[in-house]
């Protein structure tokens, strides 16, 4: 049943405009990061060319095209996830969804899943272009995954709090715009800490992928994702469970 739920809401992305108009312009705009990170590794080539151990392309050109994905996506993925269930309350579906024979974790997991399908296709577009650097020099593959897992992980945060925030209301604007708004929220706190062994530093999502933008894979970072990706589809859940006790 979170397959089938997972496939409904997948499909439904591709049935809005907005979709294919976002979609359209992340594309634009990964390939304009893309090709100006490799016109800027080839202009310094003769600096780079003096260093006992220059960066390499991946380095110096893949891990900045996924660390503005990630603050690009910041403010897409809000778009996205607000229809998930403030839809369903505006269009005053959600009693038909609510009695239906599912349990609301299965409901919330599908939705989820769904998001993060479309979601994997937009993690898609910059990891295609990273690997066509193969076709004329070398690449690090290994820097290239952790960045890959990296923004799996920070998105999947992004579109759980998206799904628990479009459960507290029937408007999909307001949804997006809370959304947005912690997600900037945890960013500015992070931004705005100068101690750098400040434990702001620990709320933030970007302060998280960071190492994995650099290739260093922590547990403590995927722990954090995973335990913040948890918390808010539980909440999801208990939401919708109070809703369905209320009738």
């Amino acid at each position: 049943m979170i397959l089938t739920i997972a496939l409904k809401e997948f499909r439904g992305l591709f049935r809005t405009p907005l979709a294919w108009i976002i979609l359209a312009l992340l594309q634009f705009i990964f390939a304009y990061l893309y090709l100006s990170g490799i016109d800027a590794y080839l202009a310094i080539q003769p600096q780079l060319a003096q260093l006992a151990n220059p960066p390499g392309i991946t380095e110096a050109s893949v891990s900045p095209l996924f660390g503005a994905a990630a603050v690009i996506l910041l403010m897409a993925v809000p778009l996205f996830s607000m229809r998930l269930i403030s839809e369903e309350r505006r269009n005053r579906s959600i009693g038909l969804l609510l009695s239906a024979p599912v349990s609301m974790t299965e409901i919330v997991l599908g939705k989820f899943l769904g998001l993060m399908l479309f979601l994997a296709l937009l993690i898609a577009l910059p990891a295609v272009m990273a690997l066509a650097l193969y076709t004329g020099g070398t690449l690090d593959l290994g820097l290239l995954v952790a960045n890959i897992l990296g923004l799996l992980l920070l998105t999947a945060s992004f579109a759980a709090l998206g799904l628990f925030i479009s459960s507290l209301t029937a408007q999909p604007l307001l949804a997006a715009m809370g959304s947005l708004g912690v997600l900037l929220g945890l960013w500015v706190i992070n931004l705005s800490a100068g101690d750098p062994d400040s434990a702001l530093h620990y709320l933030s999502l970007l302060k998280h992928f960071e190492p994995l933008n650099r290739g260093l894979v922590a547990t403590s970072d995927l722990a954090y994702f995973c335990l913040f990706t948890a918390t808010f589809l539980v909440l999801s859940v208990r939401r919708l469970d109070a809703d369905r006790l209320r009738g």
